[in-house]
């Protein structure tokens, strides 16, 4: 069966930095996007960063020249860095595999900065 599973979540101190890791199982991963989504509490989930098939990516403008996101196909994972957390980074971060719609989600990694 089709399995998502974060990891690399935790608190940090708002400068700090965090590596998130999404490993896919259950499909043929090279040939989904993929992507980091983000949910704070009492917000709408919103998309974070996406990586198409082919390696083009694309950010939202919030966390743009902070965080990048890649993708290893060989190991099945894709990864989202990020760099000089602020507060408002605070949220559940989940990933997101997609080729038809709805897609795959993951269950969430808790990411937690500090003023």
């Amino acid at each position: 069966q089709v399995q998502l599973v974060e990891s690399g979540g935790g608190f940090v101190q708002a400068g700090g930095s965090l590596r998130l890791s999404c490993a896919a199982s259950g499909f043929t991963f090279s040939m989904y996007y993929m992507g980091w989504y983000r949910q704070a509490p009492g917000k709408q989930r919103e998309a974070v960063a996406i990586i198409t098939s082919s390696g083009t990516t694309n950010y939202a403008g919030s966390v743009k020249g902070r965080f990048t996101i890649s993708r290893d196909n060989a190991k099945r994972t894709v990864y989202l860095q990020m760099d000089s957390l602020k507060p408002e980074d605070t949220a559940v971060y989940y990933c997101h595999a997609y080729r038809t719609s709805p897609g795959y989600w993951g269950q969430g990694t808790q990411v937690t900065v500090s003023s």
